[in-house]
């Protein structure tokens, strides 16, 4: 858990820091992850760092059923799932109109989620909003994924060079691999690495064999 924790919190504290230089007109630039503005994708990853909070609250299953790499299969995220994620995303942006709101709610949220996750044993099983039993640690670590990669998106968006933490590159690249090894093939930093296995970089031939060969397939996202 320590780890995946550390992680969640370094990842966070480095988008909060960005956040609060934002003006007001960087909200509204457009991201990689079209039909959403700036404001928009920080909507969803705030939704999304926060979800441990209720889960937490609810009665745990008996036993966890998917480990973090399934949680992101292309089912979960059919048609009507995406126009509902896509959405709560516009909604919820509209609520906190300006930068300093924005850098506050997302300060709130990934605090209390810490601060939940701080008094829970490892092995305690939530549910997710798919109805997948994950042990917390697990889910933390998807939520390490969102947070770093959509970073990457926000990075993008805003002409920034990339803020991605090395403990949570760690985390992603471990859960985009499920634990096997980075396929030489793909070479690069952290960052280009995470792109090119989460399909914000371009794959040659060579590149997908690699992938394939190695058994690593790309994640679909919802939060």
């Amino acid at each position: 858990m320590e780890p995946v924790r550390a992680a969640f919190r370094d990842e966070c504290e480095r988008l909060e820091r960005v956040l609060r230089g934002l003006d007001g007109p960087a909200l509204d630039r457009p991201t990689p992850c079209p039909p959403w503005r700036v404001r928009d994708l920080l909507a969803h990853v705030s939704t999304g760092a926060g979800r441990l909070v209720g889960m937490l609250a609810e009665p745990a299953p008996p036993r966890p059923e998917v480990t973090a790499p399934d949680y992101f299969g292309a089912a979960k995220f059919a048609p009507a799932v995406d126009r509902e994620r896509i959405e709560g995303a516009r909604a919820a942006a509209g609520e906190l109109p300006g930068a300093a709101e924005v850098a506050r709610e997302f300060g709130r949220v990934w605090r209390a989620t810490d601060a939940a996750v701080a008094v829970e044993a490892p092995g305690r099983v939530v549910r997710t909003r798919h109805g997948d039993a994950m042990a917390v640690t697990e889910f933390l670590r998807t939520r390490v994924v969102e947070v770093a990669v959509h970073g990457l998106d926000l990075a993008d968006a805003l002409d920034r060079p990339p803020w991605t933490t090395p403990a949570a590159a760690a985390v992603v690249v471990d859960v985009l691999t499920a634990g096997r090894p980075v396929p030489d093939a793909l070479g690069g930093d952290a960052s280009t690495v995470l792109r090119k296995a989460t399909g914000r970089l371009p794959l040659t031939d060579a590149e997908r064999a690699a992938l394939a060969a190695a058994g690593i397939r790309r994640l679909a996202f919802g939060g």
